[in-house]
């Protein structure tokens, strides 16, 4: 159901049924999410919710799609400094840790191989085209593909997420521990893609 012809109401319980769910799925999964906890928790019914989202699998599409577009609009490349964005994106990760997890459950129950959204495009392609412009320029590394450059910068970005088989770190930990994490990531993707 478009937004445009919402009620007010109508586009306050589509915005709880998100919000209900995001945190559904991102602590169960898409197998394990259940819709009668999503419906609960937004408050309305299972009939509504089937309404506004058509099923279960359309709902996760949903929220998972408008959690990429999230993190294009909150951490947008700068690809004179990766170092930085990979900071940027380590800051969204402590701050939004769902976000992470989704695609975690995206990647194990829906996409194993390949590109992690079925948009790959629209995700990648102003990143992959700043990347490709600055090794042009001589400023980064020109010798390996500009998506592998983006994937690695976006790898190290995430070595204390959510998705880290090391350590997940939290916003909760002291400053100075993020201050030096913050540090030796930006320093550690300098050296990996300096000329």
């Amino acid at each position: 159901m478009a937004e445009a012809t919402l009620t007010a109401r109508g586009i306050a319980t589509r915005r709880r049924i998100l919000d209900a769910a995001t945190a559904e799925f991102a602590a169960h999964g898409i197998a394990g999410a259940r819709v009668d906890r999503i419906a609960a928790s937004a408050r309305t019914n299972k009939a509504q919710l089937y309404a506004y989202f058509g099923s279960k699998d359309a709902l996760f599409d949903a929220i998972f799609d408008a959690s990429m577009q999230h993190m294009l609009d909150a951490v947008p490349i700068d690809a004179d400094d990766l170092a930085d964005w990979a900071v940027r994106l380590y800051d969204e990760y402590l701050e939004r840790p769902e976000l992470i997890r989704l695609a975690t459950w995206a990647r194990l129950e829906r996409r194993p191989a390949g590109h992690l959204s079925a948009d790959s495009r629209r995700v990648d392609e102003e990143k992959l085209a700043a990347i490709a412009d600055a090794q042009a320029s001589g400023t980064i590394v020109g010798d390996v593909a500009a998506f592998d450059v983006m994937a690695m910068v976006i790898a190290m970005s995430m070595a204390w997420s959510p998705v880290s088989n090391v350590y997940a770190a939290t916003s909760g930990e002291p400053d100075d521990v993020h201050s030096a994490r913050r540090e030796f990531l930006r320093t550690s993707v300098a050296r990996a893609i300096a000329v």
